[in-house]
This record gives C-alpha cells, structure tokens and sequence, in this order.
C-alpha cells in the first residue's frame, strides 16, 4: 500500500513538472462557419472560423479559417482535413512583447495546435517576434508526422502605440 501512495506521488509530481515545463498553447473559439458542399449522409464539409489570443502575449488576436470534412468520417472524427487554412491577427489593445520572445527562435515558438486528423496531422501557428521591425509574425501551417504541407498563411502585427 505505501509503494502505491508513492508511486502516485510521484506520478502527480512529474505531471505538474511537465505542465509547467510545456509552452503555452492557446485554445480557440469558433465564431462561425459556412458550408461548402453538401452531404446526404453526415456533416457537410465547411470552412470554420476560429479566434483565439496569444497565450504570452496581451492584446493580440488571431483568426483563423480552415477546412473541416464532413461526411461519416468527418462526423465521427476520423476524416483527415486539408491543409488550407488562413490567418489574419490583430494588436487588440497595448503590447507588451516580454524579453524571452524579444530573444527568438529561430523556428519560432508554438501558440495554437489543433489536431486535423485521427492521429498524424495536426493544424499549427508559430509565431516569431521581428526585431528589426518590432513586428509579430504568425505562420500557419500543417504538418503530419511523415510528410507536411507546403501550404501556409502569414500574418504580421506591428506593435504600434495604443491610444
């Protein structure tokens, strides 16, 4: 019984080390959708729009439209998504940009993830801070675990005084 009580411990220690350790990624919010073909059998396909705020990052809004299947597949979560998406994100209120993004990485750091498929495909927006420019850029792309897309959509925020 004692080794079960510290196991678990354990087991609790470890997961909040980890939470802490993972980068922040933000959850959307659907706005709306519009269909864009119909099916007799299931969901139809559409275009989605979601909002959702840079976690480290006050006042930035991104939106964000992506293909949804529909059909059987798509209404019980096993059809794969295309890899079309847009973005456009917005300066909502005064920016503040903290040291470690003003730093950067070269790939960027991680703000939104959604998952496009049952299991290898996934929906993703990085975001890099331009120094040069004191701008905010967000890249949305797909990517699955053998092979990714080519396709991505760009937004940048420039951080302007807010009045």
């Amino acid at each position: 019984m004692r080794n079960t009580a510290a196991v678990i411990k354990r087991l609790v220690g470890a997961c909040l080390i980890a939470t802490t350790l993972t980068p922040l990624i933000a959850q959307s919010e659907e706005i709306g959708s519009v269909d864009t073909k119909f099916k007799i059998i299931g969901a139809n396909h559409k275009i989605v729009i979601e909002a959702f705020d840079d976690p480290e990052i006050s006042n930035v809004t991104c939106y964000l439209s992506r293909a949804k299947t529909g059909g059987i597949k798509g209404s019980l979560g096993l059809a794969e998504d295309t890899a079309d998406a847009a973005i456009s994100c917005h300066q909502v209120g005064p920016i503040e940009v903290p040291d470690n993004i003003k730093a950067g990485k070269e790939d960027g750091d991680t703000v939104f993830k959604q998952r496009t498929s049952l299991v290898f495909k996934k929906l993703q927006v990085n975001r890099f801070y331009d120094k040069k420019r004191n701008t905010l850029v967000y890249l949305a792309y797909s990517d699955r675990v053998v092979e990714g897309s080519p396709k991505n959509a760009l937004s940048a925020v420039p951080i302007m005084p807010w009045h």
